[in-house]
């Protein structure tokens, strides 16, 4: 049985360095790899170009790489909770590209496939399809978007075994999965990991062949990034 386990999150993050391109898993505050965000920043990489479904908090998540200037540029779709983000993209010290949520998802789904590019609908007549072929299918406009190309793909799940079989929980199913096997490498930080057959292979999610490294994670947060209450009665 082929074991995918390393001891620490420095052994998973090993080989990453100035430069490179990461994929980040996460919605929101949900899902995302807290350890290995940690560890980034210790680490001190900088001039990382991060892909990731938005830029966490200020002071949480992605956000920490941006108030440390490690990120040089950052492709997402969501970025409304940030302030660091919106001060260093106004002044042009951060470089951001934006990209439709789900075309997103998807250029992620397509390097996972070993897909070069999809037509999508999304983004046709706006800004997101300045320079990108487009093309007619049964009468309507679609822009060509290519797949994703990322150095280290960076995920968290709920649940994982030894081999790198995975399975996750709520929100953290909306980019985490397809991110998995997206990059030359892919690192997943677990909440509980167990031996090879323990998961249910009615219940995994991503099977192990599209993760290189799995890692015991630990003290995870798991901030809410917007608390709703109702009032007493």
């Amino acid at each position: 049985m082929i074991t995918k386990t390393v001891n620490s999150i420095q052994e998973a993050l090993e080989g990453v360095s100035d430069g490179m391109t990461l994929l980040l898993g996460g919605f929101g505050l949900c899902g995302i790899p807290e350890n290995a965000i940690s560890e980034l920043v210790r680490l001190g990489v900088k001039d990382l170009t991060c892909i990731s479904n938005n830029a966490g908090v200020d002071d949480f998540g992605l956000g920490l790489l941006l108030q440390n200037r490690q990120i040089k540029k950052m492709v997402a779709s969501y970025v409304g909770e940030n302030d660091e983000f919106e001060r260093q993209m106004l002044s042009g010290e951060l470089e951001v590209e934006l990209i439709p949520q789900g075309t997103l998802a998807e250029r992620c789904r397509a390097a996972q496939a070993g897909f070069p590019a999809f037509y999508t609908p999304a983004g046709f007549g706006t800004e997101v399809a300045e320079g990108k072929e487009t093309r007619a299918f049964d009468g309507k406009m679609y822009v060509l978007e290519q797949a994703v190309k990322a150095d280290f793909s960076i995920v968290k799940a709920w649940k994982g075994d030894t081999s790198g079989n995975l399975i996750f929980k709520g929100t953290a199913r909306n980019f985490n999965p397809n991110m998995c096997g997206a990059a030359n490498i892919t690192i997943a930080e677990v909440e509980e990991l167990v031996p090879a057959g323990e998961l249910d292979p009615n219940q995994i999610h991503i099977p192990g062949i599209f993760v290189q490294r799995i890692v015991q994670g630990s003290n995870y947060e798991k901030r809410i990034e917007q608390r709703t209450t109702r009032p007493q009665p």
